[in-house]
C-alpha cells in the first residue's frame, strides 16, 4: 500500500481512483463498512482505492486545545486500512490555510486535480470544507460537474456496547475513558491498543517480583481509566499475555499517570528503548491502595492469575 503525506506526494501519473475521506480514528466496524465498500467499488471499476485523512485532527486547528484522545495513531490506521485492501492512504496536513478551503475548492484541489476521482464513497453525515459547509448532497452535485459518482454507505452499526448506541469513534473514546475496554473492543472489532516506547520507571515492579514495561505513550493517546486490565504486550514481533496497570501508583504516592505491562510468566525480558504496543482485553479491577505490602503482593498475584485465565480464554 502506498502512503502519501501531502498532495505533492501523489505520483504525477496517478490515474482515476475511488476515494473515501474522513478522520477514521480507530477504523472501527462502521468505518470498515465504508472502506470495504470503497475497495470493492474500486476493484469493480478496475482502479485503485484511496483513503484521505488528516493530521492533526481538524478540531485541533479549528478549536485549538480540543484535540480528542486518539484511538489509533496514523501508522496504525494505515496498517488496518491495508488489511482491508486499500491501495493508498493520503494524509493531508490540516493547517489553518487548508481549513479555509471552501467545499468546492476542496473538491477541485484534492478530488479532481490530484486523485482524479471516479467515485467517492462516504457515510451519510460526511461534512467537509470551510466551516464543514459541504455535505454528500453537495458532493453529488460536484460529481455531476467533474464526472465522479458519489455513493453513500450507512455506517449505522449497533451492539451491546454503550447500551445499544450506534458505533462511533466518540462512543469508543468514552468507553475507553470509562475503562470499558470490552465494549470498546466490540466497536473496534479488536482490542483497544496503546503504543509507545518502553522507558525506565521507578522499577518497583521488578523489586516486587513483577517487572513491568513502562510505556511512554504517544501524544493524545486514548488511555483507559485507572485500574488493572488483562491483555497482551506486543514487542519484537511477539504477542505476550500481560497484566496491565494504568494509574498513578497510589501505593507509593505516585502522581504521574503511567501505563505498565507485566508479561506473564516471562523472565529476563529487556525491552528498554523498544516501541511496543499494549492491547486491552478486559477490565480486572480498579486502582487501589493497600494497608500493607503483603496485601499488595497477594492482590498482584491474584490479578496476574485472573489475567492469565482471561487471555487464555480469549486465545
Amino acid at each position: 500500500m502506498q502512503r502519501w503525506r501531502g498532495l505533492e506526494d501523489i505520483p504525477q501519473d496517478w490515474g482515476r481512483s475511488v476515494v473515501t475521506i474522513g478522520s477514521y480514528d480507530g477504523v472501527h466496524r462502521g468505518h470498515q463498512l465504508i472502506i470495504r465498500h470503497a475497495v470493492d467499488r474500486a476493484r469493480e471499476l478496475g482502479v485503485p482505492s484511496v483513503v484521505v485523512t488528516f493530521d492533526p485532527h481538524p478540531s485541533e486547528v479549528v478549536r485549538p486545545g480540543s484535540h480528542p484522545p486518539l484511538l489509533a495513531p496514523h501508522h496504525r490506521r494505515a496498517e488496518l486500512m491495508a488489511e482491508l485492501g486499500v491501495d493508498a492512504v493520503l494524509i493531508l496536513p490540516f493547517t489553518t490555510e487548508f481549513s479555509k478551503l471552501s467545499p468546492a475548492e476542496f473538491v477541485v484541489k484534492v478530488l479532481v486535480d490530484k486523485l482524479h476521482a471516479k467515485a467517492v464513497v462516504e457515510g451519510p453525515n460526511f461534512r467537509f470544507g470551510h466551516r464543514a459547509a459541504g455535505n454528500v448532497e453537495f458532493l453529488a452535485e460536484q460529481g455531476k460537474i467533474y464526472d465522479f459518482e458519489v455513493e453513500v454507505v450507512d455506517l449505522y452499526v449497533t451492539g451491546a456496547a454503550g447500551g445499544g448506541e450506534p458505533f462511533s469513534s466518540t462512543l469508543t473514546r468514552r468507553l475507553v475513558a470509562e475503562g470499558d475496554v470490552e465494549g470498546a473492543g466490540e466497536i473496534l472489532g479488536r482490542p483497544h491498543r496503546v503504543e509507545g516506547v518502553v522507558v525506565r520507571g521507578a522499577q518497583r515492579g521488578r523489586e516486587l517480583g513483577f517487572p513491568t514495561a513502562n510505556v511512554e505513550t504517544l501524544p493524545h493517546t486514548a488511555i483507559p481509566a485507572d485500574g488493572v486490565y488483562a491483555g497482551w504486550l506486543h514487542a519484537a514481533g511477539e504477542a505476550m499475555p500481560a497484566a496491565i496497570s494504568v494509574g498513578t501508583n497510589p501505593q507509593f504516592d505516585g502522581t504521574e499517570r503511567t501505563v505498565e505491562a507485566y508479561a506473564i510468566d516471562r523472565v529476563g525480558l529487556d525491552l528498554y528503548g523498544l516501541h511496543v504496543a499494549v492491547d486491552f482485553l478486559a477490565f480486572v479491577r480498579g486502582q487501589a491502595k493497600f494497608d500493607t505490602l503483603e496485601a499488595l503482593l497477594e492482590q498482584m498475584a491474584d490479578d496476574v492469575q485472573k489475567c492469565r485465565e482471561l487471555v487464555a480464554a480469549a486465545e
